[in-house]
Protein backbone atom coordinates (compact mmCIF):
# COMPACT_ATOMS: atom_id res chain seq x y z
CA UNK A 1 0.00 0.00 0.00
CA UNK A 2 3.20 2.52 0.94
CA UNK A 3 5.48 3.01 -1.04
CA UNK A 4 9.27 1.51 0.14
CA UNK A 5 10.23 5.11 0.48
CA UNK A 6 7.66 5.98 2.56
CA UNK A 7 8.29 3.09 5.25
CA UNK A 8 12.16 3.81 5.42
CA UNK A 9 10.92 6.94 6.35
CA UNK A 10 8.23 5.96 9.06
CA UNK A 11 11.36 3.69 10.30
CA UNK A 12 13.87 6.30 10.14
CA UNK A 13 11.57 8.72 12.09
CA UNK A 14 10.56 6.04 14.43
CA UNK A 15 14.23 5.70 15.09
CA UNK A 16 14.94 8.79 15.80
CA UNK A 17 12.31 9.38 17.80
CA UNK A 18 13.50 6.51 20.21
CA UNK A 19 16.77 8.50 20.62
CA UNK A 20 15.72 12.23 21.34
CA UNK A 21 18.27 14.99 20.91
CA UNK A 22 20.72 12.97 19.58
CA UNK A 23 22.36 12.72 16.47
CA UNK A 24 22.08 9.62 14.93
CA UNK A 25 24.68 8.76 12.23
CA UNK A 26 23.59 7.45 8.86
CA UNK A 27 25.14 4.29 9.09
CA UNK A 28 23.50 3.70 12.66
CA UNK A 29 20.09 4.42 11.57
CA UNK A 30 20.35 1.85 8.70
CA UNK A 31 21.75 -0.60 11.05
CA UNK A 32 18.86 -0.21 13.26
CA UNK A 33 16.00 -0.02 11.12
CA UNK A 34 17.28 -2.26 8.45
CA UNK A 35 17.41 0.45 5.44
CA UNK A 36 19.93 0.50 2.88
CA UNK A 37 22.46 3.01 3.69
CA UNK A 38 22.41 4.88 0.60
CA UNK A 39 18.66 4.69 -0.31
CA UNK A 40 18.41 5.64 3.49
CA UNK A 41 20.45 9.23 2.83
CA UNK A 42 17.97 10.41 0.24
CA UNK A 43 15.39 9.89 2.62
CA UNK A 44 17.05 11.69 4.92
CA UNK A 45 17.39 14.42 2.55
CA UNK A 46 14.24 14.32 1.58
CA UNK A 47 12.70 14.23 5.51
CA UNK A 48 15.39 17.50 6.26
CA UNK A 49 13.66 19.29 2.95
CA UNK A 50 10.56 18.41 4.70
CA UNK A 51 11.35 20.12 7.81
CA UNK A 52 10.66 17.20 9.79
CA UNK A 53 14.37 15.97 10.54
CA UNK A 54 17.67 18.54 10.62
CA UNK A 55 20.85 17.14 10.28
CA UNK A 56 25.28 17.56 10.54
CA UNK A 57 27.58 16.27 8.64
CA UNK A 58 31.05 15.04 9.12
CA UNK A 59 32.79 14.05 12.27
CA UNK A 60 29.72 13.41 15.23
CA UNK A 61 27.16 14.41 12.85
CA UNK A 62 24.08 12.49 12.39
CA UNK A 63 20.29 13.22 12.71
CA UNK A 64 17.71 13.90 14.83
CA UNK A 65 14.01 14.95 14.71
CA UNK A 66 13.57 18.79 14.08
CA UNK A 67 10.31 18.51 16.86
CA UNK A 68 9.38 16.55 19.45
CA UNK A 69 7.59 13.44 18.46
CA UNK A 70 4.54 14.47 19.82
CA UNK A 71 4.41 17.33 17.15
CA UNK A 72 5.04 14.41 13.92
CA UNK A 73 1.85 13.04 12.75
CA UNK A 74 2.22 10.02 10.73
CA UNK A 75 0.56 11.51 7.86
CA UNK A 76 3.69 14.76 8.01
CA UNK A 77 6.53 11.61 7.63
CA UNK A 78 4.20 10.30 4.79
CA UNK A 79 3.55 13.36 2.95
CA UNK A 80 7.21 14.43 3.21
CA UNK A 81 8.31 11.50 0.82
CA UNK A 82 5.57 10.77 -1.20
CA UNK A 83 2.18 12.26 -2.05
CA UNK A 84 -0.70 9.87 -0.62
CA UNK A 85 -4.02 10.35 -2.61
CA UNK A 86 -6.41 8.54 -4.92
CA UNK A 87 -6.00 9.71 -8.30
CA UNK A 88 -10.03 10.42 -8.09
CA UNK A 89 -10.79 8.71 -11.77
CA UNK A 90 -13.97 8.21 -12.47
CA UNK A 91 -15.38 5.71 -15.07
CA UNK A 92 -17.89 6.86 -17.69
CA UNK A 93 -21.62 6.28 -17.54
CA UNK A 94 -24.14 3.30 -18.03
CA UNK A 95 -25.19 0.44 -16.65
CA UNK A 96 -22.06 -1.87 -16.89
CA UNK A 97 -20.12 0.95 -14.92
CA UNK A 98 -22.28 0.57 -11.95
CA UNK A 99 -20.08 -1.91 -10.20
CA UNK A 100 -16.84 0.42 -11.22
CA UNK A 101 -17.42 3.39 -9.52
CA UNK A 102 -18.98 1.18 -6.38
CA UNK A 103 -15.57 0.14 -6.42
CA UNK A 104 -14.41 3.17 -6.39
CA UNK A 105 -16.15 4.55 -3.94
CA UNK A 106 -14.97 1.73 -1.78
CA UNK A 107 -11.09 3.21 -2.56
CA UNK A 108 -12.13 5.95 -1.77
CA UNK A 109 -13.40 5.39 1.35
CA UNK A 110 -10.03 3.16 1.94
CA UNK A 111 -7.95 6.10 0.81
CA UNK A 112 -9.78 8.55 3.69
CA UNK A 113 -9.98 6.08 6.24
CA UNK A 114 -5.73 5.42 5.83
CA UNK A 115 -5.13 9.26 6.21
CA UNK A 116 -7.76 9.73 8.69
CA UNK A 117 -5.02 6.84 10.64
CA UNK A 118 -2.54 8.61 9.43
CA UNK A 119 -2.92 11.87 10.76
CA UNK A 120 -4.14 11.19 13.99
CA UNK A 121 -1.38 9.00 14.92
CA UNK A 122 2.06 10.58 16.34
CA UNK A 123 5.15 9.71 16.90
CA UNK A 124 4.81 9.51 20.19
CA UNK A 125 1.62 7.25 19.99
CA UNK A 126 4.19 4.56 18.58
CA UNK A 127 6.69 4.97 19.95
CA UNK A 128 7.78 2.32 22.58
CA UNK A 129 11.09 2.03 23.88
CA UNK A 130 12.02 -1.49 24.35
CA UNK A 131 14.69 -2.69 27.20
CA UNK A 132 17.11 -3.29 24.57
CA UNK A 133 16.55 -0.65 22.69
CA UNK A 134 17.04 2.36 25.80
CA UNK A 135 19.83 0.42 27.16
CA UNK A 136 21.94 0.31 24.12
CA UNK A 137 20.85 4.34 23.82
CA UNK A 138 22.19 5.16 27.40
CA UNK A 139 25.70 3.49 26.35
CA UNK A 140 25.73 5.63 23.53
CA UNK A 141 25.19 8.37 25.55
CA UNK A 142 27.48 7.25 28.00
CA UNK A 143 24.79 6.86 31.07
CA UNK A 144 23.74 3.59 32.63
CA UNK A 145 20.10 2.43 33.33
CA UNK A 146 18.75 0.69 36.47
CA UNK A 147 15.10 -0.93 36.75
CA UNK A 148 12.88 -0.11 39.43
CA UNK A 149 9.48 -2.24 39.55
CA UNK A 150 10.43 -2.31 35.76
CA UNK A 151 10.95 1.09 34.85
CA UNK A 152 13.75 2.34 33.61
CA UNK A 153 15.47 5.24 35.39
CA UNK A 154 18.58 7.34 34.24
CA UNK A 155 21.41 7.52 36.29
CA UNK A 156 24.61 9.59 34.93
Amino acid sequence: MFSQTTEYALRATTWLALTPGRLVSTGELAEHTGVPMHYLAKVLQQLASGGLVTGRRGVGGGYKLAREPNQIRLIDVVRCVSPLRRDGTRTGAGPESDSLRALEDVMDQIAADVIEVLDDKRLSDIVVPSSRDTDAAAARQGRTEARTNGQLTARA
